[in-house]
């Protein structure tokens, strides 16, 4: 009983993403043309929107418990689907050593965030939260790091805290738009080197990014997920190594280019390890 009590406690939850699953599909992919671009909304925006709509207290569809429990859900529905990600990268697996130089060299792009970041950030006025807010997409790893280095509640500590947090709310829906975007109006970009560009280590991210590709580029679905998946892996796996000693410095080297003095924080006891719960 203990078995079926478990299976069943979240059932309002697994009934409602499927019924807004069911109405996003019916919707369907929109096309939009917007200036010089075009805009593609595909049924996974629509599903953000839909769940972020259930969330309102007015409509009383959710409790603040049944919220927790959907976020603690997220990470289970990502091992299947990178699970079914995986499965494409087996027969692409020659196109992509293929290009296997071009999915190392992207890395580096993923420290232009320091380059527009940085300098975004101080004009907005914030100080050393630049640096914890833009040496990285800060996502989990990105927030370990910072942890370790300068701990949690220090200003670095709440610069990357805060892009998380952002990034959780709106990270999704914002790359969906921008790939759809520079897909349509920067031509010089093959459909390639977009899949390759939208695994940063976010899997929730890189899936809202690939989906108007695959409905803008259908007749080569499979190769660019596959390539989208293998760049999203090798970010995972490299990208602290990028972030340690090679962002994290650039961002700091930039921020007293802009004129922020300030001393980079110093972790004290209770900050130094913000996942130990060892006490003093």
């Amino acid at each position: 009983m203990g078995i079926v009590e478990k299976a069943l406690r979240n059932w309002k939850l697994h009934f409602l993403a499927l019924v807004l699953t069911v109405i996003a599909e019916l919707i369907g992919a929109k096309k939009f043309q917007v200036g010089p671009g075009m805009l593609v909304l595909v049924p996974l925006l629509y599903s953000f929107i839909f769940g972020a709509l259930c969330g309102l207290p007015q409509l009383k569809l959710l409790d603040k418990d049944e919220m927790f429990q959907a976020s603690s859900l997220v990470g289970v529905t990502f091992f299947f689907l990178m699970a079914r990600y995986g499965t494409l990268v087996g027969p692409s697996f020659w196109k992509v050593i293929a290009v296997g130089p071009a999915l190392i060299l992207q890395e580096f792009g993923n420290i232009g965030t320091v380059f527009l970041g940085v300098p975004l950030a101080v004009m907005l006025g914030l100080r050393r939260e630049a640096v914890g807010a833009a040496f990285s997409n800060a996502r989990e790893p990105n927030i370990a790091i910072i942890g370790e280095k300068y701990g949690l509640d220090t200003p670095e500590g709440r610069g990357v805290m805060g892009v998380y947090v952002t990034g959780t709310v709106f990270g999704a829906l914002f790359c969906s738009l921008l790939a759809s975007f520079i897909a349509s109006t920067v031509p010089f970009f093959s459909p390639q080197a977009l899949a390759m560009a939208t695994g940063t280590g976010s899997a929730g991210m890189m899936t809202a990014a690939l989906a108007p590709l695959l409905e803008m580029y259908p007749a080569v679905k499979d190769e660019l997920t596959a390539l989208a998946a293998a760049s999203n892996m090798l970010s995972g796996l490299d990208g602290v190594y990028m972030c340690v000693f090679l962002s994290l410095p650039l961002a700091n080297k930039l921020v007293r280019l802009m004129g922020v003095n300030d001393a980079p924080s110093v972790p004290t006891a209770s900050s130094e390890n913000p996942y130990s719960t060892k006490k003093d």
